[in-house]
């Protein structure tokens, strides 16, 4: 019930107008946002590259709804590739569709996205396409395949979420093809009849897609925090003999943890989110582990 609350509260416009001016909020959401500028994003990054590990940035934003502002968007994702480029940083990038354009129209979209795939190209780094709601599925799917086959498959990756039900089927289909793939469990709020309401479900689902994608032609970013799921994953790549893989967390979520896999030798990566749009990506950040609230809720009281 509580993970449902918080992703209503994610989406509702009066929630974020009443939350986002808590100066509390603001500071906590620092845990998961590494700042506000991509200075402080490049900051992050190099921070983390000399722990040896990774990183994908992402400039949060979502769903807008004028053609000019995409503009902004577009601007920013090429400014920061030519920083990833410039820096030498060991990064990529991830982006939503909605931020360049989707829900006005998938012309608008797809020619913000082959600018900043024209500049991911030219420096070699990586663009991954974030999977938002169900809503958005089926559109991703099809945007993802178009751009991977014009930009090639080492420039272009897409999300999947194990907790849909449609989810095997569809990594079936883009192991098959040898994509680049990021699978997570899901954090929207989604009816039962097209996503696992039962944790215990989107586990089995998580384990049973990810040893069935190590044994194809495509590249798997294992995105998880779950011990559970790492245990799992390690297990299949040592039965499987996989080599096309990597390890995936968010900013500010078992640091220690990324450490100690990328001392394993494994490749880390650590999405970095950054920009003043942090609400629903701070909400959803909430309503993923419990552990995260009562963080949340000590800071409110002024105890640590």
């Amino acid at each position: 019930m509580l993970r449902r609350l918080l992703l209503y509260l994610s989406r509702a416009g009066w929630a974020r107008s009443i939350i986002t001016h808590w100066g509390i909020a603001r500071r906590v959401a620092r845990r998961f946002v590494a700042g506000e500028t991509l200075d402080e994003a490049v900051a992050a990054t190099r921070a983390l590259n000399a722990r040896k590990l990774t990183a994908t940035l992402d400039y949060l934003g979502e769903s807008v709804h004028h053609a000019e502002d995409t503009q902004e968007v577009v601007q920013t994702y090429r400014a920061m590739l030519q920083r990833i480029h410039q820096d030498g940083l060991q990064a990529t990038v991830s982006l939503k569709l909605t931020h360049l354009g989707l829900d006005i129209s998938e012309e608008l979209c797809l020619t913000n996205l082959r600018l900043i795939l024209g500049d991911a190209k030219q420096h070699s780094i990586g663009v991954t396409i974030d999977m938002e709601s169900t809503a958005y599925t089926d559109a991703t799917l099809r945007i993802y395949r178009t751009m991977r086959d014009e930009y090639d498959f080492t420039n272009v990756g897409t999300v999947i979420q194990a907790y849909l039900r449609r989810t095997e089927d569809d990594m079936r289909e883009l192991g098959a093809e040898g994509s680049h793939v990021r699978l997570c469990k899901g954090a929207y709020l989604e009816p039962p009849e097209l996503a696992f309401p039962a944790k215990a479900d989107v586990d089995a689902n998580y384990v049973k897609v990810t040893r069935q994608y190590l044994q194809t032609p495509g590249f798997l970013c294992i995105a998880t925090h779950d011990e559970n799921m790492i245990q799992a994953a390690e297990s299949a790549i040592r039965e499987t003999g996989a080599k096309r893989f990597e390890f995936q967390m968010l900013y500010g979520i078992r640091s220690a943890r990324q450490d100690s896999l990328a001392a394993e030798g494994e490749t880390m990566r650590v999405y970095v989110p950054y920009g003043t749009d942090w609400y629903g990506y701070f909400m959803r950040r909430l309503a993923e582990r419990p552990a995260n609230v009562a963080f949340f809720l000590r800071s409110l009281v002024g105890t640590r």
